[in-house]
């Protein structure tokens, strides 16, 4: 792959004086926001459902912590799949991000790399990806690809849907099935709810993120839940994040977990409730620092699945 040598800047909406522009040599700091590596709240958003779902299996198992290994390889699983579907995602909607003011620096539309070289480097982030996936058992490997097809159809969604959010929940909700079948290598009920409160968590948190740029979408016809609930996105969230609280409380009954766990779902509500009260549709800056928020919520659920885990195994 030939690196690009010419660099415009970083992207409008990345974090400031990130190490990827003022450590990475310019060649390849392009590739770098592909992957969004200036901005790590995707894999954080993407890793939490793996290490709750991974924390979850030990409370059942009766393990005093989650596999540390599994912890790794979904750590690396997630930089190298989020950098992944940003990459496929940019291909796909170069024609929309660049009609987009926030999004029409990215590193295609703005010509710091061409298709070509995006692609192969979505390529060898693919592969990291493949590597990190074949070290878990066969029904990890087997459930792991199917994920694809959540990723491939999302960044269609936002042309035909008014629930393109529901799809991305649908794609980065998927470790909450991992992590348990990691440690088992099967499924249960309490994965699967799992899994249905993240798509619920996902919708919220990611309506709160597309409010940033829903003059933009209606102008370019892109559809969003943001456009779809308006001036209703309050009690939308509420609804949203009700039912998440609900499945997670449900998964973690079924997990037999104790009381730390649900102390810690409890203290995440409380941080979902600040999101909602404080919000304000309006503000682009504050929806962006309330969705970056969600690495918060994230700690605080595995925090209280870690603990529940120590606690049941002593």
């Amino acid at each position: 792959m030939v690196f690009s040598t010419r660099d415009t800047g970083p992207v409008s909406d990345a974090v400031k004086r990130h190490w990827v522009d003022t450590r990475l040599p310019a060649g390849l700091r392009p590739y770098a926001r592909l992957a969004r590596w200036e901005r790590p709240i995707g894999w954080w958003l993407l890793l939490w459902p793996c290490w709750w779902s991974a924390s979850l299996a030990a409370i059942a198992a009766g393990h005093g912590w989650p596999d540390p290994w599994h912890l790794f390889l979904f750590f690396v699983g997630a930089i190298a799949m989020r950098g992944a579907g940003c990459t496929y995602n940019d291909l796909v909607d170069v024609d929309i991000d660049s009609k987009v003011e926030r999004t029409r620096s990215r590193p295609i539309p703005a010509g710091q790399v061409t298709k070509f070289q995006a692609k192969v480097f979505l390529l060898l982030q693919a592969l990291i990806g493949l590597l990190v996936l074949l070290q878990f058992n066969t029904f990890s490997i087997g459930l792991g690809i199917a994920s694809l097809l959540t990723v491939a159809v999302y960044p269609f969604m936002k042309r035909v849907t008014d629930w393109p959010q529901l799809f991305l929940g649908f794609a980065f909700s998927w470790g909450a099935l991992m992590g348990w079948a990691a440690e088992f290598g099967s499924l249960a009920w309490a994965p699967v709810l799992l899994y249905l409160g993240g798509i619920c968590w996902t919708i919220g948190y990611d309506t709160i993120y597309a409010h940033q740029d829903k003059e933009d979408d209606a102008l370019v016809g892109v559809k969003s839940t943001a456009r779809l609930f308006g001036d209703r996105t309050k009690p939308a969230l509420m609804a949203l994040y009700s039912f998440a609280t609900v499945l997670f409380a449900l998964a973690a009954m079924l997990a037999d977990a104790g009381p730390a766990a649900f102390v810690g779902i409890l203290a995440g509500v409380v941080h979902l409730g600040w999101q909602i009260v404080v919000l304000d549709i309006d503000d682009a800056d504050q929806c962006l620092k309330l969705f970056r928020s969600n690495t918060t919520y994230g700690w605080i659920l595995f925090a209280g699945f870690l603990a529940d885990a120590l606690i049941g195994w002593l």
